[in-house]
């Protein structure tokens, strides 16, 4: 456990009496007193977690812990016990055997802190797993599973997830922040590899890890095609930080050339400009080389992108035949023509409910009705004597058109008419008579008409 961060302890830290009974070792027997047994190892077990994520470590060892609960001078007595009881409950396990339940590969990592599938039986499990030595190392499961899940993010969301293989001192680089030693990264890669998430080999003396790609349930083994894409990739890198070196030679020789015309040495500027003829030469042919590095990737690239369209489309044609594996067109037709008869009947249906249509021989006497309406108005119209004035057809003079002011305006307005309409009062009140007798029988037949 690396200590990066100063450890935040609970308020009962400060408490005297309380710190005596949990710095105490524990009974022998949990039934003595049950719950202060389990009050103290709740205690402690959450003051572990606390402390290594605060830290930013997986790993743990009762060294460890020692110095780092120390208080006053005083350190907690009952630790073992703590460790012990958090490995059998599945939240510790011993590094050795972690490092021992993933396959084949690590062994040639050299990495001191994990052990393979050899060296599984360490000395305090041949002593007995009661015994815990102050230097073993134990995996915090529960952190080491948040590490490896920073870590599978860190690398997906860099420039390099477009990278099938990453080299160990790329991922070192990329991940110093999620994972600041070499021991914790080391785990987190174990835990990947547990998840089948990465896969982790050795080509040429240098470790590479390869990653799942996104969508992926698992990584696939390291391949001779993936090992080809990586060497065309470190080609690509060579070759780019070599042009990089040219071109700062190149500026240098010319900033040499000019200093000696500066101080008139011809022959030696002339030099100097050759030396950067020369120079930016070989940095062009590095760049033509460089130029068919990548378009080889990019061929590759898209083969890979084509492969997995091919798939898709493949996974498509298959999840459509299979959708349409009780589909017919003569199922579809039938399904249209019974839509279309129950479209059919519901709109018979519906003019039946709302049709509260009049019927014929209402119909009839409604236009029989309004027939002899219409006829009394046309007597009504024959009576009106021809009495009416005519229209003016002399255009309307405008007030500042006129030079005799309002009296010319008068005069050119069409006479009143002095005339009576030649129909008396008695005829009125006849005509109005027989109109009201009309309505009342048309109102007594409407009222007759749901009798019958």
């Amino acid at each position: 456990m690396e200590h990066t961060k100063k450890t935040v302890f609970p308020d009962d830290w400060e408490d005297e009496e309380r710190m005596n009974f949990l710095f105490s070792d524990f009974k022998e027997n949990r039934e003595v007193h049950p719950s202060d047994w389990d009050s103290k190892m709740e205690f402690w077990t959450s003051l572990v977690l606390q402390t290594c994520r605060t830290h930013g470590a997986v790993s743990l060892s009762l060294k460890e812990l020692n110095a780092a609960f120390k208080r006053n001078g005083r350190l907690p007595l009952g630790l073992t016990t703590v460790i012990q009881s958090m490995a059998r409950c599945g939240k510790l396990q011993r590094e050795s055997e972690f490092a021992a339940n993933v396959d084949s590969g690590w062994l040639s990592w050299g990495v001191g802190v994990l052990l393979v599938k050899p060296l599984k039986w360490t000395f305090s499990t041949l002593l007995g797993s009661s015994l815990v030595s102050q230097d073993e190392s134990f995996v915090v499961i529960e952190l080491v599973k948040e590490k490896a899940a920073d870590l599978m993010e860190a690398y997906r969301s860099s420039a390099f997830s477009g990278r099938s293989l990453l080299s160990f001192q790329e991922l070192s680089e990329l991940c110093s922040e999620v994972c600041p030693g070499e021991s914790s990264l080391c785990l987190a890669l174990l835990q990947l590899q547990r998840e089948k998430r990465c896969t982790v080999s050795v080509h040429e003396g240098e470790k590479i890890v390869k990653f799942s790609r996104p969508g992926q349930c698992r990584v696939s083994p390291v391949s001779d095609v993936d090992v080809g894409i990586y060497q065309l990739q470190c080609s690509e890198n060579l070759l780019g930080e070599r042009i990089k070196v040219l071109g700062l030679e190149a500026d240098k020789c010319r900033e040499e050339a000019r200093m000696l015309l500066r101080d008139r040495k011809k022959s030696q500027a002339l030099r100097c400009l050759r030396g950067r003829k020369r120079v930016e030469k070989r940095a062009d042919n590095l760049f033509a080389q460089l130029e068919t590095i990548r378009g080889i990737l990019d061929r590759i690239a898209q083969s890979q992108t084509d492969k997995l369209v091919m798939q898709a489309y493949q996974t498509g044609v298959a999840a459509l035949r299979l959708a349409l594996k009780d589909v017919t067109v003569e199922g579809a037709e039938s399904l249209v023509d019974q839509i279309q008869e129950l479209c059919d009947v519901q709109e018979d249906v519906n003019q039946t409910l709302a049709g509260v249509a009049t019927s014929d021989e209402n119909v009839d006497e409604l236009e029989e009705e309004l027939k002899a309406l219409m006829e009394d108005a046309d007597e009504m119209t024959d009576r009106l004597p021809g009495v009416l004035p005519e229209v003016p057809h002399n255009p309307l003079v405008l007030p500042r058109e006129t030079a005799q002011g309002g009296s010319s305006l008068l005069a050119s307005l069409p006479d009143v008419p002095t005339n009576t309409f030649n129909i008396s009062d008695q005829q009125l009140e006849e005509e109005l008579n027989r109109l009201t007798l009309r309505d009342s029988d048309f109102g007594q037949k409407k009222r007759l008409e749901p009798a019958l």
